[in-house]
């Protein structure tokens, strides 16, 4: 019987490497990610923004890209990413910060990990990790949410990004 729960759990969760076109990201998906862009408001800018999206295991896994192509508009945009995340799901930002280390990541205070809980639209309750970093003038969102989120696929997700490779 655990063989068989084990085994379920390895065939929902399918990892794999991913870098998204067009990007200089690469992190490990459970899932084949989709990509959608459009056009944000960051730190006061319209900015260009692909998001690559994927569910899995009853939870959604992302990566969200946006070149500011200003230095001076990055710590702003991280946290307008930060507060825009907690805003969807109802929740404060800072809840509960997470480790985060990017490899090839620009340090910024600004950068962060975190765990989100609230409720989606539907009164649906939500646990949401975020990381929100930065390689020169292009921000990163990473996310993953679902209902529940067990700690190791959620850190293998997170220590998996890198960026500039």
């Amino acid at each position: 019987m655990a063989t068989a729960l084990l085994l379920a759990c390895a065939a929902a969760l399918d990892w794999r490497e991913v870098q998204p076109e067009g990007t200089d990201a690469v992190a490990l998906f459970p899932c084949r990610p989709h990509t959608l862009e459009r056009s944000v408001v960051l730190a006061g800018r319209t900015v260009p923004m692909s998001l690559h999206a994927c569910s899995a295991g009853g939870r959604t896994w992302a990566l969200a890209v946006a070149p500011l192509g200003d230095p001076t508009l990055v710590s702003a945009a991280l946290e307008a990413m930060r507060r825009a995340a907690a805003a969807n799901v109802g929740a404060a930002t800072g809840s509960r910060r997470l480790p985060l280390d990017v490899r090839g990541a620009t340090p910024n205070a600004a950068s962060g990990r975190e765990e989100l809980r609230g409720r989606l639209p539907d009164a649906r309750t939500v646990v949401e990790q975020l990381a929100v970093f930065t390689r020169g003038t292009t921000v990163y969102q990473a996310t993953v949410f679902g209902a529940a989120l067990p700690a190791e696929d959620a850190d293998t997700f997170f220590a998996s990004l890198r960026v500039g490779t």
